[in-house]
């Protein structure tokens, strides 16, 4: 037998009443260290490393859980023996050994051994090394316990942790159990800046280019190596100045078909990302393999069809680069392909040649199939060639000429016997289905026809006692094993019942969690309703403060006719302060607070002032200026003619309070009367100088 028929058995095992296959199409074991037999009809743990885990201590919501660990290692190809390991480690090294010997599966009973939530469940599947996968083998949501399924599958069990990591590995290497799943097999890949753009300096318009452009180099590597790789990809880029900031492919693979790694390299960085799915998922490692119809279009394009013996379209599929090993390997996936067809007359060789490696039934049209009929039998399904359309259209056609004795073959099968099974020998044997029943029947019994009827003939004639004696018993076993199953159900339906109880437990629980917080935050609101009330309300007397505070302050800056009213002895004079002798410090002064004829003003620099400025504060006719600092000549000559008395303000004491001024009248009241000593005294010498100028003159007159 060839390598290739050799993995397409015609008789799968018995199934199970889960609806899939115990240990798919005989696998054999002797569950002690001793592989028997490997007969497997599609990919499996074998030839690979497999782990087996189970809490040994703690828990994985504690601080350090410790894990029982059994690793069957099958990769030895020149002996029969399972070379097996245990050992109890932390999960801490179970990580580091996962990530060493890179395991073909990881199997558990429960998942959630090994994650605390849903989130970190997610977190450890994405950190799983390509091609490892998490098995729980105990089943999909609702798991059954794990001394039910070892038992169902021939496999040793025990209570201690190391046996049920030990079963839990033996039944996945069996390929029993659910691939926990939360990835698409699609992947991200992102090409970015490796560097911000941000520190260019006086070149940074280069920079920036630079670092796009080298974006884009690396984003077409990428492209290059997904095509060459033959990988259906969508791209996705941003633009910018010199070339591309992103380039964003969506590749329909895993991260290990794809010939690219995430790295970062000078001014790019490559990132590989699985796409999630929406929740957990899980996918059965056997699938139930019903008898299908397979249409093969051959060529550089190789398209197969898989259509099942009712007419439903179950896959379609085509590849440039599969080999034939690869396609059957996709074929056995799917189904027991028991009709193989091609669209053409006669059958081509490489048609053919898959039909011999399935041992199935051939068809093929009298003559070549139109294009137009080809369109109209697959008008309703979807494609993406012409060579899916060629295969769809075998597939489709043959079922089509096959129908009625599909129909036939199921009306005369017993509701007990496999009507596939039926028809895939009708077709292949081309014998009567009578023929065929009688066949299944002697195998089921286990014996020659011949060897069957002679004991049936040697054995004496039974008493109706006796029949009715060997009815009852058969009836009872039914019963019994009616009685079995019903316990075994009653079993499933408490164990259901308990797990709704503690759901329903830790909802009231969460509950009433719930119920406090928001009780907590409506009193939360209230009060904090109540502080914004009481800040509003310090905000407005604030506000009416200021106002008072404004208005008590416009009465410091009355002149100095109002001033008297505070002034209720007679002692202080207001004094306007002018900070620079400026025409825009007298504008300030004179906004903020007037200056009237009369008012005493307190220049606090009285340097740099010239005509104009001076003559400004003459127009104001103060009662005196007291200034810090030397007036300019041409501004001390203009107060002098203005008769504005100037005088030190350091004979003058002026408090100040905030921006209000005041000086003892006394005080003042001398700094003007030294002033009227010193003008008169300077009026003199004026005096003076003018008649020395006038005798000058007319002396001067006299000499000419």
């Amino acid at each position: 037998m060839s390598p290739t028929t050799a993995a397409f058995p015609a008789e799968p095992r018995k199934r199970d009443t889960r609806g899939e296959s115990t240990l798919e199409t005989g696998v054999e074991y002797i569950f002690g260290a001793t592989l028997v037999a490997v007969v497997n009809d599609r990919t499996s743990a074998l030839d690979s490393v497999v782990f087996g885990v189970d809490i040994q201590s703690g828990d994985i919501r504690g601080d350090s859980p410790s894990y029982a660990l059994v690793v069957l290692d099958t990769r030895d190809t020149e002996s029969d023996e399972v070379r097996i390991e245990r050992d109890v480690v932390s999960f801490r090294k179970l990580r580091r050994l996962i990530e060493r010997d890179e395991p073909r599966v990881v199997a558990t009973d429960n998942m959630y051994e090994l994650a605390t939530d849903k989130d970190d469940l997610v977190r450890f599947l994405r950190w799983l090394p390509h091609g490892t996968q998490l098995v729980q083998v105990t089943g999909a949501e609702r798991p059954e316990p794990l001394s039910r399924v070892a038992s169902r599958h021939g496999v040793p069990y025990g209570k201690d942790p190391m046996k049920e990591a030990e079963a839990a590995a033996r039944l996945a290497l069996a390929n029993v159990g659910y691939e926990v799943a939360a990835f698409e097999n699609t992947t991200t890949v992102k090409v970015s800046r490796g560097r911000s753009t941000g520190k260019g300096g006086w070149s940074q318009d280069r920079y920036t280019r630079r670092i796009h452009g080298s974006v884009k180099q690396q984003s077409r590597e990428v492209e290059s190596a997904l095509k060459e790789a033959n990988l259906d990809y969508e791209r996705d880029v941003t633009e910018k100045y010199g070339g591309y900031s992103q380039a964003l492919f969506t590749v329909e693979g895993r991260p290990e078909d794809i010939p690219v790694s995430t790295h970062r390299s000078g001014d790019t960085r490559v990132e590989i990302e699985r796409e999630r799915r929406d929740g957990i998922e899980f996918e059965p490692l056997v699938k139930r393999r019903d008898r299908v119809i397979v249409g093969i279009d051959p060529g550089t394009t190789t398209a197969v069809a898989v259509v099942g013996l009712d007419g439903r379209v179950l896959d379609v599929h085509s590849t440039r680069t599969a080999d034939t090993a690869a396609v059957i390997e996709w074929l056995i996936e799917r189904g027991r392909p028991s009709l193989v067809a091609a669209d053409v007359q006669p059958m081509p060789e490489t048609v053919e040649k898959f039909r011999r490696s399935f041992d199935a039934a051939g068809w093929a049209p009298t003559s070549d199939i139109p294009v137009d009929e080809k369109l109209h039998r697959t008008r309703d399904i979807d494609y993406e060639n012409d060579h899916e359309r060629d295969a769809l259209a075998a597939a489709l056609f043959a079922f089509d000429d096959h129908e009625d004795q599909f129909e036939r073959i199921s009306r005369k099968v017993p509701a007990d016997v496999d009507r596939e099974e039926v028809i895939a020998r009708v077709l292949v044997s081309e014998e009567s289905v009578e023929a065929v029943l009688r066949e299944m029947a002697d195998d089921a019994d286990g014996g020659d026809p011949d060897d069957a009827d002679e004991e049936a003939h040697e054995e004496p004639e039974l008493t109706p006692e006796e029949r009715e004696i060997r009815e009852l018993r058969s009836r009872v076993e039914r019963l019994e094993s009616h009685v079995e199953d019903l316990k075994s159900t009653i079993e499933e339906k408490d164990e259901t019942i308990e797990e709704y109880k503690e759901e329903l437990s830790d909802a009231r629980r969460e509950e009433r969690r719930e119920a406090r917080e928001r009780r907590e935050v409506t009193r939360l609101e209230r009060e904090n309703g109540r502080l914004e009330r009481k800040v509003e309300s310090l905000e407005s007397d604030k506000a009416e403060l200021a106002d008072k505070l404004d208005q008590l302050k416009s009465l410091w800056k009355l002149d100095h006719s109002n001033f008297a009213d505070v002034n209720t002895d007679g002692s202080l004079v207001p004094v306007k302060i002018v900070e620079q002798f400026t025409n825009g410090a007298l504008d300030h002064t004179v906004e903020e607070y007037g200056i009237a004829a009369g008012d005493v003003v307190y220049l606090r620099d009285a340097s740099g002032a010239g005509r104009t400025t001076a003559e400004r504060l003459a127009e104001f006719d103060p009662k005196v200026v007291l200034r810090s600092g030397n007036l300019s000549e041409v501004a001390d000559e203009v107060l002098f003619e203005a008769d504005v008395p100037v005088a030190p303000a350091d004979g003058v004491t002026i408090q100040e309070i905030d921006e209000l001024a005041v000086a003892k009248e006394s005080e003042v009241a001398a700094a003007i009367d030294d002033w009227e000593d010193r003008a008169e005294e300077r009026q003199k010498e004026q005096r003076e100088e003018m008649v020395d100028q006038i005798i000058s003159e007319h002396r001067a007159e006299n000499r000419r």
